[in-house]
C-alpha cells in the first residue's frame, strides 16, 4: 500500500515535470517563434543570388533586404549571430512560411493581392519598379517590342507575365530558376531581355563582370512593393516588425542602407515608403 502510494505521488510529479517541459521548454524554436531572442534562433529567408540586395559570399551575406531585417530582427530581440538565414526562391516562399521553416522572408517580395491570400506583409520597406534588362547594343527600349522576343524571369515570379498581359502578347518567356540564370541566357543570346524590379536588375548590371555589357531599359512597367513576409495570421510580429521598418527609417540607417547598397549602381531609389501604405 505504501509503495503504491510513493509510485502515485512519483508518477504525478512526473507527469507535472512533462507538463512544464511542454509548455516553457525550447522557446526559441526553429524557426524563431519566440517573441525576443533571449538566445535562441531566428530563422530568416532571403535570396542569395541578387547583388546588391541579397548576396551569399565567402564573407557572408550583403544587400539591402539582408540589412533591413537584420535590422528588424535586433528589434526583435535577436543579434546578428542568432540569424539563420535560408535561401528562399521566389517559387518557395509562400510554402517556407507557411511550414513554419522560417520566421520572416525579405527577399525582393512584392506584395500583392493574390500573395496576401497566403501570407501575412509588414512593410513596405521599398517601392521598385518593373523594368527591362537588355545588352548594351539592344534596341529595345519600350516594353511592347518585346513582341515575337524571348523574355526571361525566375519560376515563381509575376514579371514576365505582366509584359506579356499588358504590353506584348506575342513574347515567348523562358523561365529560370533564379536571375543569375536569366542574366547567363541574356549574355549568350538565348533570350533578348530579362524583366524584373530595376532594384535588381541595377545590382546585376553593375557587377565588376558586366559592366558596360547591360543597360536599363528605364521603364516603369509597375509599383512594387517590398513587404516582409510573416506567415498568415501572424499579425503580432507584423505589428512588430512595422514599428522596427519605421524605426529604421526614422534614425536614419534606411537611407544608410539604400546608400551603401545601391549607391555603386546609380540606383535612383524612391523615397521611403510609408509603413502600411502600397504605392498603386
Amino acid at each position: 500500500m505504501k509503495l503504491r502510494k510513493v509510485t502515485a505521488a512519483s508518477a504525478a510529479v512526473f507527469a507535472l515535470a512533462l507538463t512544464a517541459t511542454a509548455c516553457g521548454g525550447d522557446d526559441s524554436g526553429d524557426n524563431g517563434s519566440s517573441s525576443s531572442g533571449g538566445g535562441g534562433k531566428i530563422k530568416i529567408g532571403i535570396k542569395y543570388d541578387q547583388p546588391g540586395l541579397g548576396l551569399k559570399t565567402p564573407q557572408g551575406y550583403e544587400g539591402f533586404d539582408v540589412d533591413v531585417v537584420t535590422y528588424v530582427a535586433k528589434e526583435l530581440g535577436y543579434e546578428p549571430d542568432q540569424i539563420e538565414w535560408v535561401e528562399t526562391k521566389s517559387a518557395e516562399r509562400e510554402n517556407a512560411l507557411s511550414r513554419g521553416d522560417v520566421k520572416l522572408i525579405a527577399a525582393t517580395y512584392s506584395i500583392t493581392d493574390e500573395r496576401k491570400q497566403k501570407v501575412d506583409f509588414a512593410g513596405p520597406y521599398l517601392l521598385a519598379h518593373q523594368d527591362l534588362l537588355v545588352k548594351a547594343d539592344s534596341d529595345i527600349s519600350e516594353a511592347t517590342d518585346l513582341n515575337d522576343k524571348k523574355l526571361c524571369s525566375v519560376t515563381g515570379s509575376t514579371s514576365a507575365q505582366n509584359v506579356k498581359n499588358d504590353f506584348a502578347p506575342k513574347a515567348q518567356l523562358s523561365n529560370r530558376g533564379g536571375y543569375s540564370e536569366c542574366l547567363s541566357a541574356l549574355q549568350n543570346g538565348q533570350v533578348d531581355a530579362l524583366t524584373t524590379d530595376d532594384s535588381i536588375l541595377a545590382g546585376y548590371a553593375a557587377q565588376d563582370q558586366y559592366k558596360g555589357k547591360f543597360k536599363l531599359a528605364g521603364l516603369k512597367l509597375s509599383n512594387e512593393n517590398y513587404g516582409i513576409g510573416v506567415k498568415k495570421g501572424d499579425t503580432e510580429t507584423v505589428d512588430k516588425v512595422n514599428k522596427a521598418l519605421e524605426k529604421m527609417v526614422s534614425d536614419g540607417s534606411w537611407e544608410k542602407a539604400v546608400e551603401e547598397n545601391f549607391g555603386p549602381a546609380n540606383y535612383k531609389n524612391e523615397p521611403a515608403p510609408k509603413i502600411g501604405q502600397l504605392v498603386q
